[in-house]
C-alpha cells in the first residue's frame, strides 16, 4: 500500500500547538524532526549512552503527516492551511510549506528481522526465532530469542559483558533479579546455567509478553520465573513484591546515571554475600559507578571490558 506523505515547515515554538491541531482534524501519528537538545531526563529514558552530535537548535522544526492514497488530501491539505492561518495570529508558524512525496507501507515491526541472525557468545549459539539451528550446532547451548519490541538479543556488548559474569556466578540454588529485563535474556540465561529462579522488572510493558515468550521458546516452565512491571528505584510496591535479602545475584544492564539511582537501593534486595552484576556503562562513566559501588558499601570484585563498555560487579558484605 502507498501513503502520501506531507512534511510541514514550522518553528519549534509551534511544534506542540501545530501537532495538535493535527490530531483534532483527524491525522494521527505525526512524525517530528527538529533540533532542540535533550534534557537529562530524556537520556536517562533511552537505551545509549552515546548521542549523535547535532546542530544547534536554529528554531526550525518538520512535522510530517501521512493520508492514505486514497483520501482526499486537497481538502486535508486545505483544511491544515486554514488552522495554521488562523494560528499564525497568535504563535510564530514560520514558513509553513508543506513538502508532498509518496511512500510505500512498510511493516516497521517485522523489518528489523533481517538485519538480526544467529550468532555466538563464547560457546553460546543465540538464534532468532525465525531461524533453525545447523546440525552442527546442535551439541551447543542454544538460545532462541526474539526481542519483539523489547530490548535485548545478547548482541550488544553490555548484554555479553552480563552474561559471562552470571554464568561465572551461578549455581544450582542461585535466585536472580534483572532489572531492566527487556526480552528476559539474562534470567533465561542464568537458568540454563543452572540457577533455582530468576525474576525481572522493567518499565516497559512489552518485556513483559517478550520474557513469556522467550522463556516457553526454551523450554523453561512459568515455575521457574516472573517478571513485573515497575520502576523498583522509587516504587515501594516494586520493591516489596520483588522482596528483600533474598537474590544471590542481581544484574542491572542499564545506564551509568540510572546504575548510580539503582545501586543504594538495590543493596536492600541482595542477600548477604550476593553478587551485584552491572553493564550498560560506556567507558568514560566507568568511575561513576565505581563510586555508586563503594558508596552503597559494597565490595568491589572487578571490572570488565569488551570494546568501549564496562561491566561492574562486585558483592554484598553485610
Amino acid at each position: 500500500m502507498k501513503w502520501n506523505k506531507f512534511r510541514l515547515k514550522t518553528t519549534t515554538e509551534a511544534e506542540d500547538i501545530v501537532s495538535s491541531m493535527l490530531a483534532d482534524l483527524g491525522i494521527e501519528g505525526v512524525e517530528i524532526e527538529d533540533k532542540i537538545p535533550l534534557t537529562e531526563s530524556d537520556k536517562e529514558q533511552m537505551f545509549v549512552d552515546i548521542l549523535p552530535e547535532i546542530e544547534a537548535d536554529d528554531g526550525v522544526a518538520y512535522l510530517s503527516f501521512y493520508l492514505e492514497e486514497d483520501e482526499d488530501k486537497e481538502k486535508v491539505l486545505a483544511n491544515v492551511k486554514k488552522e495554521l492561518e488562523e494560528m499564525s495570529a497568535y504563535v510564530n508558524v514560520g514558513a509553513c510549506e508543506i513538502e508532498e512525496s509518496q511512500t510505500e507501507d512498510v511493516d516497521w515491526v517485522n523489518n528489523w528481522k533481517k538485519y538480526f541472525h544467529q550468532f555466538y557468545v563464547d560457546d553460546i549459539l543465540i538464534i532468532p526465532s525465525w531461524e533453525d539451528v545447523k546440525p552442527s550446532d546442535e551439541d551447543k547451548m542454544v538460545i532462541h530469542i526474539d526481542p519483539g519490541t523489547a530490548f535485548g538479543t545478547g548482541m550488544h556488548e553490555t548484554t555479553q559483558l552480563c552474561i559471562r559474569q552470571i554464568r561465572n556466578y551461578t549455581t544450582e540454588t542461585t535466585k536472580i533479579l534483572d532489572v531492566g529485563c527487556g526480552s528476559g535474556i539474562l534470567g533465561m540465561l542464568a537458568l540454563k546455567f543452572g540457577a533455582e529462579h530468576s525474576v525481572g522488572t522493567d518499565l516497559d510493558p512489552c518485556a513483559i509478553d517478550a520474557t513469556y515468550e522467550n522463556m516457553e521458546n526454551n523450554g523453561i516452565s512459568r515455575d521457574k520465573y516472573e517478571v513485573m512491571i515497575g520502576n523498583i528505584i522509587d516504587d515501594k510496591e516494586v520493591q516489596d513484591k520483588v522482596g528483600y535479602e533474598c537474590y544471590d545475584i542481581v544484574a542491572a544492564n542499564i545506564l551509568a546515571p540510572v546504575l548510580v539511582e539503582l545501586t543504594p537501593v538495590i543493596v536492600n534486595q541482595l542477600k548477604p554475600g550476593g553478587i551485584y552484576i552491572t553493564s550498560g556503562i560506556i567507558d568514560d562513566k566507568e568511575e561513576m559507578v565505581k563510586e555508586a559501588v563503594a558508596k552503597a558499601g559494597l565490595e568491589l570484585l572487578e571490572v570488565t571490558y569488551q570494546g568501549e563498555w564496562v561491566c561492574v560487579t562486585a558483592r554484598k558484605n553485610a
